[in-house]
């Protein structure tokens, strides 16, 4: 028996383009003499779709896409999966399902037991739990068919009551299928391909796992589907930020032969560039936008921004805008300027000092007799968000944020300033992650200029500034920080690891009191385990280590 695992790309809510991709696809594999193809969780209406699932006609259209993908499947079977109607009155309206389809036809329908409410996962919102499992039995057969999390329900401290693989392998099934749309972070790769074999150890059984790739907003799907025979040894891997489709014959998974030798894995901060190109990409065709700009400083934030977007979009449709204030120094735009001149964008330069003067001189009587401070260094980053955002309503063009995480955590930005954009490209990544990913950007030749990756790092709003002026340095900074946001360690367990506590207890103070700021950021392309946006959920008004 020969399946294929079709790691693809769809788009919420988007049922004609994922309809025919999921067609076209089973019409290649039924020509190449596949028995079964299988998609991932929620392939028909994009995962997640959130809040279009209370909309009756969206999960009528995921309906109406199964029937016809069902007429594809004559001599072929398949798995696809979509929200399907709960017909029962009490609990939830929906289920999260995957159909088996074979012969033309709906054979069985598997429900997920496992909703994740947690971090980034919100499906208990939507869907009623399953309570009830049964194998699928096909061509010889018998396939414990899951759906994401249902697997991942093992170790010390288990998040659910139940695990669906212990009620499915009391019908001694042959092998599992699990369909999935986990997200990336960093980290998550070996965390997945750990818990996955941990399945095959305990059950004794091969596994076949599709994951979806492509991002959707600010989550980002890395693929890496994955097959494992039944003493949980990787047996294949599938690629990782791209579409693949690979076949596999159960009878050599069963038997253990190696397919494919184990890939190299690939280092974090290489899966973050992958992931952030991917992310810029994505946002852009399935918004149905294409062209780019930002404000272009000569410091390594937006740098990294601008080199990314131009490997995203192509050069041709980025435009970096200079926007020197007084403060400015010229190695900060002969810098930008040299950037520029390295990837080829388009570029233009537009002096804010007019603008911020027209600010002073309109304020000048209310501010009279009254020291310059933060006010009219805000004025000059506001005076260039109005400038970009002109720039974007005139022209067409998508602005992207270049705020790094370690900013965002403790409010070092401006609000309708810096702050704003479309999406946030690098709003995940720490600033000593931002260093990284330059040199990563630089290991073959220069591309982002070297004065840009070791000059200190500067806002240039007011004469000799230093980011140092008002943080500490990053590499304590950072840090601090991870322990707080990815680890949530309290101030105390903080300081016991050997942290100043007066430090410690600033940096927390600032982040919680930069929360109102975080909650008008653009949306953030994810690649942590923990990112600011919809996976870490503060209030705006508590106490609780301010």
């Amino acid at each position: 028996m020969k399946i294929a695992l079709a790691q693809l790309n769809y788009h919420i809510g988007n049922f004609e383009a994922n309809t025919k991709k999921i067609i076209d696809t089973i019409n290649q594999q039924k020509a190449n003499g596949v028995d079964l193809v299988v998609f991932a969780e929620l392939c028909i209406s994009g995962y997640p779709p959130r809040d279009f699932l209370e909309y009756p006609e969206f999960i009528e259209l995921c309906k109406a896409s199964a029937d016809e993908i069902a007429k594809a499947t004559s001599s072929i079977a398949c798995i696809i999966g979509l929200p399907i109607v709960n017909p029962v009155i009490e609990g939830k309206d929906l289920y999260n399902s995957a159909l088996f389809i074979a012969d033309g036809e709906i054979k069985q329908t598997v429900k997920k037991a496992l909703l994740p409410t947690y971090d980034v996962f919100d499906e208990y919102r939507y869907f009623e739990p399953a309570h009830e499992f049964k194998c699928i039995n096909y061509k010889g057969h018998k396939i414990a068919l899951t759906v994401c999390e249902d697997l991942w329900n093992l170790g010390n401290n288990p998040l659910y009551k139940t695990c669906p693989m212990d009620e499915l392998i009391k019908e001694e099934p042959d092998f599992m299928i699990n369909i999935a749309a986990s997200p990336f972070a960093y980290n998550h790769d070996e965390e997945r391909i750990f818990i996955l074999s941990q399945n095959c150890r305990k059950y004794n059984l091969p596994l076949f796992y599709v994951n979806h790739v492509g991002a959707q907003t600010e989550l980002i799907f890395d693929g890496g589907s994955l097959v494992f025979d039944k003493a949980g040894d990787l047996v294949s891997e599938l690629k990782y930020f791209e579409e693949d489709i690979q076949v596999f014959d159960v009878e050599q998974i069963q038997s253990a032969i190696i397919l494919n030798k184990e890939n190299k894995r690939a280092t974090d901060t290489e899966q973050v560039y992958q992931a952030l190109i991917l992310g810029i990409k994505d946002y852009f065709k399935k918004s149905g936008f294409e062209k780019a700009t930002l404000g272009l400083s000569g410091g390594i934030d937006s740098a990294l921004v601008c080199a990314l977007a131009c490997e995203a979009l192509g050069a041709e449709n980025v435009m970096a805008v200079l926007m020197p204030s007084k403060y400015s120094s010229d190695h900060s735009i002969k810098d930008a300027e040299d950037l520029v001149k390295n990837l080829g964008c388009k570029s233009t330069i537009i002096p804010i000092k007019n603008v911020a003067d027209a600010f002073d001189e309109t304020l000048k009587q209310e501010f009279s007799g009254l020291e310059a401070n933060l006010t009219e260094e805000n004025i000059q980053a506001r005076s260039r968000g109005v400038i970009l955002m002109a720039m974007s309503n005139k022209f067409g063009y998508i602005l992207l944020n270049t705020s790094n995480k370690s900013e965002s955590a403790v409010g070092y930005g401006t609000l309708y300033g810096d702050i704003c954009g479309a999406i946030s490209v690098i709003g995940d990544c720490y600033k000593t992650q931002v260093y990284q990913l330059c040199n990563y950007i630089n290991r073959e030749k220069e591309i982002i200029p070297i004065n840009t990756i070791v000059k200190p790092p500067s806002a240039e709003l007011r004469p000799d500034q230093k980011d140092s002026d008002s943080l500490p340095d990053y590499d304590v900074l950072d840090k601090i920080l991870f322990e707080y946001i990815e680890m949530k360690k309290s101030s105390k367990a903080i300081i016991a690891d050997g942290y100043d506590e007066t430090l410690v207890n600033r940096i927390l103070k600032m982040v919680n009191k930069a929360e109102f700021k975080r909650y008008q950021t653009p949306p953030i392309l994810r690649v942590s385990p923990k990112a600011f946006g919809m996976g870490r959920r503060m209030p705006i008004v508590g106490k609780y280590l301010s």
